[in-house]
């Protein structure tokens, strides 16, 4: 079994970041396999070009593992490996939506520091 979400997540970070690292991007195109060409939440969050589209494509691949996972057997080893990648996908996008919250925030505060230079040194029209 391939850590789908994580993979996913890593190749819509890649996107976002504009990483070109070819064998990082093969590793993880190999990982999904058929998850790439089947659509779904797996499909989208590997295509993902922003953090707003990455969380919403993360939050829907872990509901579906999350559905997968409770109706696993629990004394079924796959059942037990599907409940530790929801823990570890939830970890991921409590992750992902603090990136988000630190990039708002440096954008607040580049914005900020832009203001306070013009106050400080106005611009005569």
């Amino acid at each position: 079994m391939a850590c789908e979400e994580l993979e996913a997540l890593r190749l819509a970070l890649m996107n976002v970041t504009g990483t070109t690292d070819e064998s990082v991007r093969q590793h993880a195109e190999s990982e999904l396999g058929d998850a790439l060409e089947a659509g779904g939440p797996i499909a989208a969050l590997a295509e993902a070009s922003t953090l707003d589209e990455a969380e919403r494509h993360l939050d829907a691949a872990l509901l579906e593992l999350e559905e997968e996972a409770m109706a696993a057997d629990a004394t079924d080893r796959d059942g037990a490996y599907l409940r530790g990648r929801v823990v570890a996908v939830r970890d991921a996008a409590a992750s992902l939506r603090r990136l988000r919250a630190d990039t708002d925030s440096l954008l607040e505060d580049l914005g900020e520091a832009h203001h306070t230079l013009h106050e400080t040194f106005p611009v005569e029209e």
